[in-house]
Order: C-alpha cells, then structure tokens, then sequence
C-alpha cells in the first residue's frame, strides 16, 4: 500500500504493527508478524532511516513509532524532494546539452556539424574570439565560473572590453561568488564596471560561455581545460537556449558590489544552491568544485545548514529542506 512513497510490504507491516504495539521489541514483531528476526530488524533500519521510528525517551535502547499524521508527512516529502531534485537535474541539463554539442562536434567533421566550428589551441580561441569582438554591434554575454581569474587572462581581455564599452557595446558578465575572494578580479570587474559595463555574481555557473549578439557563441569542449579547444555554435535552436540560460541566470544574480541577499526562507544564494546541489546528490567535493570553494567550505555550508534543520543524514535533511520551503514541491 506504500510501495509508492519508498517503504516495502515487510518494513510497512513492521510500521503499522509498532503503532498497534508501541512498546514491543524486535522479537515481540518477529512473532506478531511470523517473520524471522532478521527481516524484522531489517526493516526497523528502514524505518529508522526513514525517520518513522524514533528512540523512546523514556526507555533508553526502545524505539517507539511516529504517528502515522507525521510518518506520512515525511514519506511524501522525501518524494517530493526526489523529484525536486530530479527536476533540478532536467534544469541543469541544459547547460550540459550545450556541452555535449561542443563535445560531439570535436569527434565530427566540421563539414557534417552545421552551425558548429571547431577552434584548438587557445591562440586559435584567443584569436577567434578578438575577430568576433571586432564585429560586435549591440551585446556581448559572458558566464566566467572558477575561482580568481588568472592576472595574465584578465590583461589579455581588457584591450577588447575597452573597445567595446567605447564603441557602446552593452557588456553583462557572470562571475561566480567565489571570486570575491580574489583581489585581482574583483579590481578587474571594478574596472569594467566603472567604464560600463554590467557585472554580476551566481554561485554556480554551469560552463564558459561567450553570446556575441545572440547570433554566436563560444563554448569549450572541456569544462576542465577550457584552453584546449572550443566551438563556435550558430544554430538558431542552440543559441536560443544559450540566451535562455544567461537571462535566467542574470536576473537572480546579485550585483557584484552588492551584500549577498537572503530569500524568505534567510537563505543565501549560496545556501540555496547548496541544498539544490545536495538534492541532486553531489558529495561535498563536487560542491565544492561547482562552487569555485574549497571542499572545507562546502562541507561547512552543508553541515549547517543540516543543524539548521535539525537533520542528522543527508535523506533527512532532504525530506525537512521540502517541509521548510528551501526545496520546492513538485506536482
């Protein structure tokens, strides 16, 4: 009967027995339901795990079952939280879309790839890059995830962003929240922003990503190496998605100079896209890369969260990030 919301026919039998018997032991189950010990055992683990069964207060080495109003609470927000974090997982692949694109297309002769150049070695991206800002009307868009920036990258950009903020060229870029650590990116963005251009910080920026009037973008083929090789992408369906993407990443972004913002639930943007990464079921490593942080940071966001919530795992934080409003409930 709750198959659907995660418990097996063995575990839910154990559950209903408990409430009809609370104060009975595993042996006392074992022989109401004619199972063996083991199984029965087994299924208090789940049950455990679940956050159905919690230690007795009065009875020190007892558990005692939820109440079925609560119990069934929480089975349906471990499902919502899966499939909020599933719906996270279509979201992000978007960005991923475009990256297998650039992959594919390095396999692939250029000739078969329509709307798709192949660039290799970063004096061809470089060069490439500085042609297309040469012929810029209206608009460049840039998403620049990592860390600090290197000081030698940083230079070699500003002869360009200098002409194009001259010739009126609206220039956005996306930095991560993790560059506000770097002294030498925050004056360059301070730079650019002073000659007029827009800048703005995400936590988590899924590629590099240059939209040359929403008529060109240039994406790497490794997210890892982003010197080694790019493709120039010029399909209308490609880069209607690509602009897609900026803009909604753009407008919940905060202003690089501005204090970080916290939602109705005081959540940073930070915070929020942790507990986004963690319901996909990212290790603190991962985060921690996606973040542009080191994995102690992660780690230090994630556990308090998880205190905040008064979570001991990881599924039960996801279930009470649900209940709390800090993970969406999908219909």
């Amino acid at each position: 009967m709750l198959a659907a919301l995660g418990l097996d026919s063995t575990a839910e039998a154990v559950y209903r027995t408990m409430l009809a018997n609370p104060r009975d032991g595993a042996k006392d189950l074992a022989a109401r339901l004619g199972a063996p010990e083991t199984d029965v055992r087994r299924s208090l683990d789940t049950l455990s795990e679940l956050a159905l069964i919690r230690p007795s207060y009065e009875q020190s080495g007892e558990l005692r079952p939820v109440s079925p109003e609560v119990g069934m609470e929480i089975l349906m927000a471990r499902q919502q939280a899966e499939l909020a974090a599933q719906q996270l997982r279509i979201e992000a692949s978007r960005a991923a879309a475009a990256q297998l694109i650039a992959e594919f297309a390095d396999l692939t002769p250029a000739a078969a790839s329509p709307g798709v150049e192949q660039l290799v070695g970063l004096d061809e991206i470089r060069t490439r890059i500085t042609g297309l800002a040469h012929g810029l009307r209206t608009e460049l868009m840039t998403f620049a995830p990592g860390g600090g920036h290197q000081p030698q990258t940083l230079e070699a950009s500003k002869p360009n962003d200098l002409a194009l903020l001259s010739r009126g060229v609206r220039m956005r870029s996306l930095f991560q929240d993790s560059v506000r650590n770097s002294q030498g990116t925050v004056a360059y963005a301070t730079w650019l922003t002073e000659l007029g251009g827009e800048v703005r910080t995400a936590p988590d920026l899924p590629t590099r990503l240059m939209v040359f009037d929403r008529t060109t973008a240039v994406i790497p083929v490794s997210s890892d190496d982003s010197a080694a090789g790019a493709v120039i992408l010029t399909g209308h369906g490609t880069l209607t998605a690509l602009c897609a993407l900026f803009e909604n990443v753009w407008a919940s972004a905060q202003p690089l100079g501005a204090a970080p913002e916290r939602d109705g639930s005081t959540l940073t943007a930070q915070e929020s896209t942790v507990i986004r990464l963690l319901a996909q079921g990212l290790t603190d490593e991962a985060i921690a890369k996606r973040l542009a942080v080191s994995p102690r940071t992660a780690r230090r966001v994630a556990n308090g969260l998880m205190e905040r919530l008064g979570a001991v795992s990881r599924f039960e934080f996801g279930a009470r990030a649900v209940q709390s409003g800090w993970l969406p409930h999908t219909s």
